[in-house]
């Protein structure tokens, strides 16, 4: 028995499952010296959605976030989540790409590098994982959780293993839907920890309710690190609260060591930050109730929204529990992804295409093709043949690493923003989201020159 370190998430995944990812960084920086001082095994602090929202709706610049939060915490781990080859984005990137972005992570102040891959295809991490230990960085491989008949103990126990041999410094169980049920999450765990000799560390979030008490039958099982997000974001689709664990372990052999009182004065600080994202309409109530659909259906609750929201542009906001029931069926058709991005977004629409048009496969989606024909990789169980005929007919299957395909693209994107370049990082954003950084770059041009920057015709989102 050991005690039990805790990696906190107020900085990134918390204001990402709450409040749409739009905490500033003159919100964290207030209380980043407070942060520093708890003993935090780590701060997740970047990565996620949070590159893409500093650009597109707070007119900042990800890298300055990023340094700032270095200096501000000299003596915490800052951690990251990264999507393997696909970065920050939502396609395969070449590997030069891959290589830069975890480069200058680890130069501008990123210690620990979580990397997953939404199908668990390693071959879609081997990049990522290759170019963080090149630069120094420590390794967090992330296995995607999910249920499904090819995903058993054994399954997950088995790429654990792997991932260890592909240089893994620590194996990540990433709980995306909160469905690592209490009792699974002690035998996962306790079978992890005989069969890899790396620490183990548990995200989940609290959605259907069950978080804390995953937690702490892991933390019985003997995992060695857990995600939680202090209280005034923490809960619904967040983390589980922090201080609650560290009050529940204290006086045992699993206590944190970190005190309560100085988790409880950051909280003053945060708890007007979430009164800001309330008030301007970022932070529903909602996602602090717990929603049982997500163990029903095993959909996200990023993804409940999503399909709420397009069933509601549709007009058919009716259909929305028989687009429930048709999830699993997509999901089992196309080979079980786990369902996180992108994969949920693929499958989310492609059953609500499939039960508003009336006819199951009338038409698919541009992804749902990519995702039969291996453009995302390797699926966990073979496809429905004759969906996937009915999708791309003929066309060659991709069974090799798609990025294998990918002709180094780092120069191109370099000679696409000349007149916006300042900082080597401003390619890696801009190879990301092409259009949002070059909004960006125009908005902070006229900032530097002292022009308002509400005159810009092609302005960015206000803040």
């Amino acid at each position: 028995m050991a005690k039990v370190q805790i990696c906190e998430t107020i900085l990134r995944d918390a204001h990402q499952s709450q409040a749409a990812t739009r905490m500033r960084l003159d919100e964290m920086l207030p209380v980043a010296k407070q942060l520093d001082e708890v003993g935090y095994f780590s701060l997740e602090a970047w990565g996620g959605a949070t590159f893409d929202s500093c650009m597109r709706f707070l007119n900042e610049d990800p890298w300055e976030r990023l340094r700032a939060l270095r200096k501000a915490m000299p003596n915490t781990k800052l951690q990251m989540l990264l999507r393997g080859q696909n970065i920050l984005g939502y396609k395969h990137y070449a590997d030069d790409v891959v290589d830069m972005f975890c480069k200058k992570s680890i130069e501008n102040g990123i210690d620990i590098i979580r990397i997953f891959d939404a199908l668990n295809d390693t071959r879609n991490m081997e990049q990522a994982m290759k170019s963080t230990k090149k630069y120094g960085g420590t390794v967090e491989a992330a296995m995607s959780y999910t249920i499904s008949p090819v995903h058993t103990q054994d399954y997950f126990v088995n790429l654990a293993v792997e991932l260890e041999k592909m240089g893994a410094d620590i194996i990540c169980i990433k709980d995306m839907a909160n469905l690592l049920l209490p009792y699974e999450a002690y035998e996962l765990v306790s079978r992890l920890k005989k069969s890899v000799k790396v620490p183990i560390h548990l995200h989940t979030h609290n959605t259907t309710g069950t978080g804390d008490m995953t937690l702490l039958k892991a933390i019985e099982a003997g995992v060695d690190i857990v995600d939680t997000a202090l209280s005034p974001l923490g809960n619904g689709t967040s983390q589980p609260a922090t201080e609650p664990l560290v009050a529940t372990l204290r006086g045992t052999p699993y206590d944190t060591g970190l005190d309560l009182n100085k988790l409880s004065e950051i909280s003053v600080h945060f708890r007007t930050v979430a009164e800001r994202l309330k008030k301007d309409g970022f932070l529903d109530p909602k996602v602090l109730s717990v929603d049982i659909n997500t163990l029903l259906y095993q959909v996200p609750g990023g993804m409940l929204s999503n399909l709420i929201s397009q069933l509601k542009q549709m007009n058919a906001s009716d259909k929305f529990q028989e687009v429930l029931q048709e999830v699993p069926r997509v999901r089992e058709d196309f080979g079980y992804p786990p369902l996180v991005t992108p994969t949920s977004q693929i499958v989310g629409t492609q059953a609500v295409l499939n039960v508003v048009s009336g006819q199951r496969y009338k038409t698919f989606t541009k992804e749902s093709r990519g995702l039969l024909r291996g453009e995302y990789g390797r699926l966990p169980a073979p496809v429905n043949e004759d969906v996937r005929k009915m999708a791309i007919g003929d066309a060659p299957i991709i069974t090799g690493r798609p990025a294998d395909d990918l002709a180094p693209e780092l120069d191109k994107y370099r000679s696409e923003i000349r007149e916006y370049y300042t900082q080597e990082e401003d390619v890696l954003s801009y190879a990301l989201f092409p259009q949002v950084a070059q909004k960006f770059f125009q908005y902070r041009q006229a900032r530097d020159k002292g022009i308002d920057s509400t005159m810009l015709k092609d302005k960015v989102h206000p803040v």
